[in-house]
């Protein structure tokens, strides 16, 4: 599964429209060319239905929302949706403020989702319309451990079901679920959430990954996921004394350029339940 979705993304070169955040757009966007994709970046209502148009997916980060590129979202969402191709969405922040909570619960109402992709605290909120988190991170008491990862996996098969799409949680442990199947992924390193955008640096990649693999979905989405936590894995091993969070941050980007389908199964701890 791991190699053939990879493979996909290299022969299709997935071109991906991206509304997201202004703190992380430009790593997206070498995230993307990284890994075999193109990007194009915008937010402007009266752009974004063409844009779209031109690509083979749509990512939704609501990261840095104003009242402009939330019009955005919406009409490019629809727009999408139109012509069949896939949209993702990242919820970040969803709970720490009524606007994205709002925000994030409009769109799962009017725009259908391929993959919805948060931490825990942000699905949940998905999940029950409201919620808290840590600012953008997820909160403590939410983290999904190995004592509550059954519920934790039934919780997001539910939730799939109950929107129709793929839920992927990432954290300390991965899921990404459908209704029936979950993927469980042990890959990463704790030091990428001292990296600010590495979560939509992977909604960028997640998004690529399910273009390049139509019909395939949920394996696509849990390839995209399970190619962040080895590509971190493979830059923390190159990291020097004085290293520090930015040369890390190019370091997983070096080590998703130079990733193959062989290296991503040999480094790859993920499981089917």
């Amino acid at each position: 599964m791991l190699k053939e979705c990879w493979e996909n993304v290299q022969k299709a070169a997935p071109l991906v429209h991206n509304i997201t955040n202004y703190v992380t757009v430009n790593d997206v966007a070498n995230v993307l060319l990284a890994c075999g994709g193109s990007p194009i970046m915008s937010d402007e209502p009266e752009d974004v239905e063409d844009i779209t148009s031109i690509c083979g997916g749509l990512n939704i980060n609501i990261g840095t929302l104003c009242k402009s590129s939330i019009e955005g979202m919406f009409r490019a969402g629809k727009k999408a949706n139109e012509l069949g191709h896939p949209v993702l969405l990242d919820p970040v922040g969803a709970g720490a403020s009524k606007l994205r909570t709002d925000t994030a619960n409009r769109l799962v109402e009017e725009v259908k989702f391929a993959v919805i992709r948060g931490n825990i605290s942000e699905i949940k909120t998905i999940a029950n319309g409201s919620g808290t988190t840590k600012g953008v991170d997820a909160d403590v008491a939410d983290a999904v451990m190995e004592e509550n990862l059954p519920s934790a996996v039934q919780f997001a098969k539910n939730l799939a079901e109950r929107l129709d799409t793929v839920i992927a949680i990432t954290g300390a442990i991965d899921i990404v679920a459908d209704k029936d199947t979950a993927y469980v992924i042990r890959n990463g390193r704790p030091e990428m959430g001292r990296i600010t955008g590495t979560g939509c640096q992977l909604s960028g990649l997640c998004t690529a990954y399910v273009v390049a693999n139509p019909g395939h979905t949920l394996e696509a989405a849990a390839t995209a996921v399970t190619l962040m936590g080895v590509a971190g894995e493979i830059g923390w091993s190159h990291m020097h004394a004085l290293d520090g969070n930015s040369t890390y941050r190019n370091r997983i980007i070096d080590a998703i350029c130079h990733m193959d389908g062989d290296i991503l199964e040999s480094w790859a701890k993920i499981e089917k339940m």
